[in-house]
């Protein structure tokens, strides 16, 4: 079975993993063995292909990066898990729609493990903690393939979500795990969720990370 490969990659800038997501992508085939990838990006807000730019208020001195997801705009910083889902669909009979709900559920199951009930909204993708907005989805489909993902925010500064209209609804309120009272760093939380998100995949929780390291074009296996 091919399995996905796990990749830690630590910190680092939006636009070249972005651009590194469009490279695998395009260059990957039936063969290509899916990766995720798992990170924390400097401060960014991004604006999805439809974004409405009135849903940001006040960016300051934080860069505004328009980007070929769906959704509209969120915040990328420090102390957030970014998991990215290059993924081939046909290969998991997986739709769209199945993908979102099994990144939520992955973010969901690992919430319980700390004993904290989550739930997702139909009509606003995500997973919200008694309203408050824990994780946001947004993906890309290209050639039957998957990739951008979830962000996950575990301890972060939450000020900037305040500069925004958070996936574009006015006045959500945004959580962490840190406010929650759960004491995890970025890279914990990756190692849980990792083997949720396979689960929830429907793939044996056989999670193999990858060296860490900088993603390379697609490879052929």
């Amino acid at each position: 079975m091919n399995l996905p490969l796990f990749k830690y990659l630590e910190s680092a800038p939006y636009a070249p993993i972005w651009r590194a997501m469009q490279q695998f992508t395009d260059e990957r085939d039936e063969q290509t063995r899916d990766e995720i990838w798992c990170l924390e990006h400097p401060p960014v807000f991004t604006l999805g292909m439809n974004g409405k730019p009135e849903h940001v208020l006040a960016a300051g001195d934080i860069p505004l990066v328009q980007i070929d997801r769906g959704g509209q705009v969120t915040y990328h910083g420090p102390g957030q898990l970014v998991v990215y889902t290059l993924l081939d669909l046909r290969r998991h009979q997986k739709s769209v729609r199945e993908l979102v709900m099994a990144l939520e559920s992955a973010v969901i199951n690992t919430l319980a493990r700390w004993g904290i009930a989550a739930s997702a909204n139909r009509s606003a993708p995500g997973v919200y903690v008694e309203g408050r907005k824990i994780a946001s989805v947004g993906l890309r489909i290209r050639r039957g393939c998957a990739y951008h993902g979830l962000a996950f925010n575990v301890a972060m500064n939450l000020e900037p979500f305040q500069r925004i209209n958070p996936c574009g609804y006015q006045g959500l309120q945004v959580v962490d795990l840190a406010s929650l009272g759960i004491q995890s760093t970025v890279i914990e939380a990756a190692q849980l969720l990792a083997s949720e998100l396979l689960a929830s995949l429907g793939l044996p929780a056989q999670v193999e990370w990858a060296p860490t390291g900088k993603p390379v074009p697609a490879h052929k296996k």
